[in-house]
């Protein structure tokens, strides 16, 4: 017999058009039981200030994939922020997504150099002080859908935990989760109209629902004037390239801690994965079953640029029309007390990746601004949401 649990997945709602994403009607409660796991990094905008970009993803990155993998599956609803992460997590698997989540701070720390901070928010307590946490999934691609989020939820959970609530204590120096799959080699994607954005857009103080709802169409429909949302990656791919400080810091992911034969071992393998698929993308020849160039245009059409978590956030590549649009638009709601918003705008996008397995088709790429994205737009965010004097 199908448990709740399962049920609750296999019929969450899927829809095409990532216009409805605010409709209420789309979302499904979770059941009881249930709860966040979640982290961040501590002071991200001052790694961000120091160029570290890459990092910041690869640890935020890293949680999605460091549960998934120690829970065996990867149908759980999820959310990248850029410096973090939050991974709905049903009541049997929750100790177990405990004990990844320690691993992922004492790997972040270890191999990256910096500080994750982390919790596990129970369904209940989310409940009783009067949110919720509501999911459907939006299909990105014939091959991969993402969870979006709504109930406020999320949002309360992650304020606690930076509150110093829920928090999972660090494993051992030493101690590695599993991150199979963690892969972080693009090179930054050049904006190809304009600017790459990255926006953050939260219910305002006038809490109007309808009209929050209408602002988020709004947003995405001027995002989407070019055809393709704003996507930052090109339809066939991002171009070839790869960036040293994602291939070590992958090679450390997929190693042994501070075995630096392992870590040679692991490097020589991804540099020669990347030179193989340079090599068969360059001449358009398929090896096997693994057809370069439908992969390449696959990595586009699976990324994950927008997305909902209680609010609206985009990573977009727009024109200078759009944006002036876009941020009009934006400053006016905010004046009218319909929403709280951050933008940073920036000439790159990054990607980080959570890739099976090179011959699966449900690979997922996550896109956040190359010079502080959605970090960066937090940081306004916060900044417009604090009271005047």
């Amino acid at each position: 017999m199908t448990s709740p649990d399962e049920e609750f997945l296999s019929n969450l709602p899927v829809f095409l058009h990532f216009e409805d994403v605010a409709d209420p009607m789309l979302y499904r409660a979770l059941p009881e039981g249930w709860a966040l796991a979640l982290a961040d990094i501590i002071d991200s905008t001052g790694a961000i200030e120091a160029g570290r970009y890459k990092a910041v993803n690869m640890a935020g990155a890293g949680v999605i994939s460091g549960i998934l993998n120690a829970l065996d599956r990867h149908d759980l609803p999820f959310v990248f922020g850029g410096d973090g992460a939050a991974v709905a997590v049903p009541p049997t698997q929750i100790e177990a997504a405990r004990e990844a989540l320690s691993k992922v701070q004492s790997w972040v720390a270890d191999d990256i150099g910096l500080t994750l901070r982390a919790a596990i928010v129970p369904l209940s307590v989310i409940r009783d002080h009067g949110f919720d946490v509501r999911v459907a999934r939006f299909q990105a691609s014939d091959d991969v859908s993402y969870a979006m989020f709504t109930g406020g939820g999320n949002n309360w959970a992650d304020e606690q935990m930076k509150q110093g609530r829920y928090l999972v204590d660090a494993a051992a120096h030493g101690s590695r989760p599993d991150l199979t799959g963690l892969s972080c080699r693009w090179n930054p994607i050049e904006a190809t109209h304009g600017k790459v954005i990255s926006i953050i857009a939260v219910p305002g103080p006038k809490d109007d629902a309808a009209a929050f709802r209408d602002i988020v169409s709004e947003i995405v429909a001027l995002a989407n004037e070019d055809g393709r949302g704003g996507h930052p990656v090109p339809i066939d791919g991002p171009p070839l390239g790869f960036i040293r400080e994602g291939l070590v810091l992958e090679a450390r992911a997929l190693s042994a801690y501070r075995d630096r034969i392992s870590q040679i071992r692991k490097g020589a393998w991804v540099l020669f994965q990347t030179f193989l698929i340079s090599v068969l993308y360059w001449l358009r020849k398929p090896a096997g079953r693994f057809d370069p160039v439908q992969y390449k245009r696959s990595v586009a059409s699976n990324t994950d640029f927008r997305k909902f978590d209680d609010g609206l956030k985009m990573t977009v590549d727009v024109d200078p029309d759009r944006l002036k649009k876009i941020k009009a638009r934006l400053e006016g709601a905010a004046r009218e007390g319909v929403c709280y918003y951050g933008l940073h705008e920036q000439d790159t996008a990054l990607m980080t990746c959570i890739v099976p397995s090179p011959l699966s088709k449900d690979h997922m790429h996550f896109v956040d601004g190359g010079e502080g994205g959605y970090a960066r737009a937090a940081t306004s965010l916060k900044a417009q949401m604090q009271p005047t004097a």
